[in-house]
């Protein structure tokens, strides 16, 4: 699951580009120039860097930030700029990619992840996207709004299940034994229990639905 992390100044529209970079299976967070995080930049753990320096002046610590990112860590770096910002972007500016003020968080986003996919290995075969949750299968890990979400192996395996089958219905009998195995012994109630036990990690999310006198299911229309 790929890990992005936004500089910038912690506006809506900043917010709103989080939000739809999580609901696109990343894992993302924000961060201000100020952030304990980038004094030193060689330890920052992402996978891509996204920098506003749109509204900052040339030569300011802002604009100096991506290339600082790029000589000591390497990682992919896209910049938010104003029109402005374009008369000072040449070609000793070391950006991967870039994008004019007024930037809308899609365009943003296929942006990102354009440049992800180009890394060599890295495949997304293995992330399953439904809504706002994120399941990387290799990791074994779960996003939820782009947070991560610790799951018990029982949580996270119901969970894949019903994502990996959404808008079809299941009794609890069913659940247990696809999930818990045929000779698990317990009763139909433990599949209760880890609904809820979801639910609450998620928010309180409805993406996963009761279906009176039948079972649940996961929402297909999340």
């Amino acid at each position: 699951m790929f890990r992005v992390i936004i500089i910038g100044d912690g506006s809506e529209r900043i917010r709103d580009l989080s939000l739809g970079l999580a609901e696109k299976g990343f894992l993302c967070s924000i961060a201000c120039a100020e952030d304990e995080r980038l004094k030193d930049v060689g330890t920052l753990s992402a996978d891509l860097v996204v920098v506003a320096v749109d509204g900052a002046a040339p030569g300011s610590e802002m604009w100096d930030l991506p290339q600082r990112l790029k000589a000591k860590t390497r990682l992919p770096v896209v910049t938010l700029l104003s029109d402005d910002g374009l008369d000072v972007l040449d070609s000793a500016t070391d950006v991967d990619d870039f994008v004019v003020e007024p930037w809308n968080a899609s365009e943003v986003v296929a942006r990102v992840r354009r440049i992800l996919q180009r890394k060599p290995g890295e495949v997304n075969e293995d992330l399953i996207c439904c809504g706002e949750v994120a399941i990387d299968t290799a990791k074994c890990e779960v996003a939820f709004k782009g947070r991560l979400v610790g799951l018990t192996f029982k949580e996270y395996e119901l969970l894949k299940f019903l994502v990996t089958n959404k808008g079809k219905v299941f009794s609890r009998e069913a659940l247990l034994n696809k999930v818990w195995g045929y000779d698990y012994f317990g009763g139909d109630r433990t599949v209760d229990v880890h609904i809820r036990r979801l639910r609450s990690k998620l928010d309180e999310s409805d993406c996963i639905e009761t279906v009176r006198n039948i079972g649940y299911r996961f929402r297909d229309d999340t």
